[in-house]
């Protein structure tokens, strides 16, 4: 199935996108279960996008429980080739405001009970997640948000949390130590996943709070994102139809060939079920 071109996963506050034409929703079912919720596609500056709520409608799922390999391998059912992924984080710089959007592109996984990959289960491989997004799409989103008007930061690290309470002061000070940029609970296994399943992925972190460091800001809450999530949401959708119309060749692009010398398990000693399960993303490697 080729629909999309380009996959949204919305996070908190964003929800749906106006602007689609052509519209249709699918029901997606995979070897991994049921995505966070129906899948939306239309046409975006004559691109087809595929749009998915993370937490789905009424945002109902938490950070922890997401379907995540549902998520991305729907995703690439649909022929997605790219992921722009929406995420609510915390600053844990000074000079990066509430309000600001951050293209990170370093994680560090502070997540501890998620499954973040596809292999495993008789099937062993080890892809390259030295930098783990995509840097063309990277720069094209950071582009697309500065014809928004939004005060946008290049690069950066994201730390990934579990959640789905917010940080102590504590470890917001010692996240604040080791040089991070932003700390959010979504970004992995998501981007890990993407890149398994050979599909460019980018983030765009929407500031929404200091965490719990700053000596003279209120610590996060609920209210606190929710408010300043409805003040950008307009800049990320404008961010998406500029990134949609100006998306980045992949033919030289590192995450289109992202398991090749990565699969190490002999070809015949997989069983046909688990081909099976993953055939959309291991059928050229093993055939």
């Amino acid at each position: 199935m080729h629909t999309a071109k380009l996959g949204v996963i919305g996070g908190t506050g964003l929800y749906h996108i106006e602007g689609l034409s052509h519209v249709k929703t699918f029901e997606m079912k995979t070897p991994f279960g049921k995505p966070s919720d129906r899948i939306t596609t239309g046409k975006l500056e004559d691109v087809t996008v595929a749009f998915l709520p993370r937490h789905g409608t009424g945002h109902r799922i938490s950070p922890t429980e997401l379907p995540s390999r549902a998520n991305i391998y729907a995703l690439k059912m649909l022929g997605v080739e790219y992921i722009i992924a929406i995420n609510a984080v915390g600053s844990l710089k000074e000079d990066i405001h509430p309000g600001d959007m951050v293209i990170p592109n370093q994680y560090i996984d502070k997540t501890t009970q998620r499954r973040n990959t596809f292999f495993g289960e008789g099937l062993v491989a080890h892809i390259s997640f030295a930098d783990p997004v995509c840097p063309s799409l990277s720069y094209t989103l950071f582009e697309s948000v500065g014809k928004t008007g939004a005060r946008a930061h290049f690069g950066g690290t994201y730390i990934v949390m579990e959640g789905p309470a917010f940080s102590t002061r504590a470890e917001s000070l010692l996240h604040r130590s080791w040089g991070a940029d932003v700390i959010g609970m979504t970004a992995l296994p998501e981007a890990r996943l993407a890149r398994e399943a050979e599909i460019c992925y980018a983030t765009l972190a929407c500031v929404t709070d200091y965490d719990a460091w700053h000596e003279t800001e209120a610590a996060v809450s609920v209210d606190m994102i929710i408010a300043t999530l409805k003040q950008n949401a307009e800049a990320s959708k404008n961010a998406i139809g500029h990134a949609a119309a100006g998306l980045p060749p992949r033919d030289k692009c590192i995450c289109r060939r992202a398991l090749a010398g990565a699969i190490v398990t002999n070809p015949a000693m997989v069983s046909a079920k688990r081909r099976e399960e993953i055939n959309l993303i291991v059928s050229k490697y093993l055939d």
